[in-house]
């Protein structure tokens, strides 16, 4: 696996750094947002370590920036800030996951693997129809009476899963395993403030309701 560590702290870098190398991982390391762009414009990164705090720029704007351009390499921030709104501008700006300083390496791996797995898993059907709405898997678009819905990387990640899991009602603990790969504070409202922003551009605009909620047990994707 080819991962960039974007992490200004040295000790700590030179930490992760150790530990992915000795994992046999090729490990590439840029210490502020400038050095880490020119790296990702000249080679391809299997996984992103991305601090959110830099000397010269924000983890979360050079993930909204690397989304902008269509670039999807699994992001994994990290982050001093574990409050919801800062998990949510993080997860919104298209990062894939996200773990709260301090942390064990051990952790950091794990997540990291979970991401390159899901990078790589084979996609067997090319577009999910579910009533009007088209999603297709291959070129991460979203369509629904024809017209063109754009997601966040986060947002298309949710509805995939809703989607390939029509008619169930998936509880929020499967949702975060899924769709995160991380366990969440149950006490946030990640999964509440994802679903409204998936149901102002899938349902708001249209007549007929895709999102159900079942009140205690969780959310639904059915025509």
């Amino acid at each position: 696996m080819k991962i960039l560590i974007v992490e200004d702290e040295p000790n700590l870098c030179a930490i992760i750094r150790k530990g992915f190398s000795e994992n046999n991982h090729d490990v590439s390391v840029a210490l502020d947002g400038a050095t880490a762009m020119d790296l990702i414009s000249s080679f391809t990164f299997d996984v992103i370590v991305l601090d959110v705090m830099l000397p010269d720029s924000n983890g979360i704007e050079i993930c909204r920036q690397l989304r902008a351009a269509k670039n999807y390499v699994p992001i994994l921030l990290l982050t001093a800030l574990a409050s919801s709104e800062n998990i949510v501008n993080g997860l919104n700006a298209g990062a894939d996951d996200y773990l709260t300083k301090p942390f064990k390496f051990l952790e950091l791996d794990a997540r990291v693997n979970a991401l390159f797995r899901r990078s790589n898993q084979v996609v067997t059907n090319s577009v999910i129809t579910i009533g009007d709405l088209e999603i297709n898997e291959s070129a991460k678009t979203v369509k629904r009476e024809d017209k063109i819905i754009e997601l966040t990387s986060k947002e298309f990640k949710l509805l995939h899963y809703l989607a390939t899991n029509k008619g169930i009602v998936l509880s929020r603990e499967k949702i975060l395993d899924n769709v995160w790969d991380i366990n969440f504070d149950m006490n946030t409202n990640v999964i509440d403030v994802y679903v409204n922003y998936l149901r102002k551009k899938i349902d708001k605009p249209f007549n007929t309701k895709l999102i159900h909620t079942l009140k205690g047990l969780g959310y639904v994707l059915k025509s």
